[in-house]
C-alpha cells in the first residue's frame, strides 16, 4: 500500500507467473478475443457465460462480461492506455458484480522470456480495500493464470 501526492491511499497486488509459451504467445492469449473465450471457460465443469469483444489500440477498449448464468454476470471493461506488444500492457479496468458493485482499478501487465516460457507479471492498483485486493491475489489472478497456462499447454 502506498500514499500519492493528494495523500490517497493506494492498495495494490503484484502476481506473476511463468506461463509455457512464448511472450508473443502469451500477450496474445491474454489480448485476442477468441483466445479469451476459450480460456476464460478452459477449466470450468459446466459451461457458463463467456463474451468478449477486443478493440487493441490505445484508447480502445476490452468488454469482457462472464458469469455461470444469465442472472449472475459479472462485467469489466478495459481501456488500453499503453500497449507495446509484447512486452507490456497498460488498462483501466472498471467491474462489476452481480449485486451491482463497481471498482476502477489501473492494471500493468509485462511479459519477459525466461527459461521455461514467458514471465507473466501483474501490478493491479486502486483497490478499495485490503480483502478485494487479496481476493484478486488469491483467488482471481490465480484463476487467470491457471486458465492462460492449460491454454497454452492445449495449444
Amino acid at each position: 500500500m502506498s500514499t500519492d501526492a493528494t495523500g490517497t491511499t493506494d492498495i495494490e497486488l503484484r502476481a506473476e507467473r511463468v506461463l509455457p509459451a512464448t511472450p508473443d504467445e502469451v500477450f496474445d492469449a491474454y489480448t485476442d478475443a477468441e483466445k479469451q473465450r476459450i480460456w476464460f471457460a478452459i477449466l470450468d465443469t459446466e459451461p457458463g457465460v463467456v463474451e468478449i469483444e477486443v478493440d487493441l489500440r490505445v484508447g480502445g477498449q476490452q468488454t469482457a462480461v462472464w458469469g455461470p448464468s444469465r442472472d449472475e454476470l459479472f462485467r469489466e471493461t478495459q481501456t488500453f492506455l499503453e500497449i507495446d506488444r509484447p512486452h507490456r500492457l497498460v488498462t483501466e479496468s472498471v467491474g462489476s458484480s452481480p449485486d451491482g458493485q463497481t471498482m476502477t482499478t489501473r492494471v500493468e501487465v509485462t511479459f519477459a522470456a525466461v527459461d521455461g516460457g514467458t514471465l507473466m507479471s501483474v501490478v493491479q492498483s486502486g483497490f478499495p480495500t485490503p480483502e478485494v485486493r487479496d481476493f484478486f491475489a488469491e483467488q482471481a489472478w490465480v484463476g487467470a493464470f491457471d486458465r492462460i497456462a492449460a491454454y497454452l499447454s492445449a495449444a
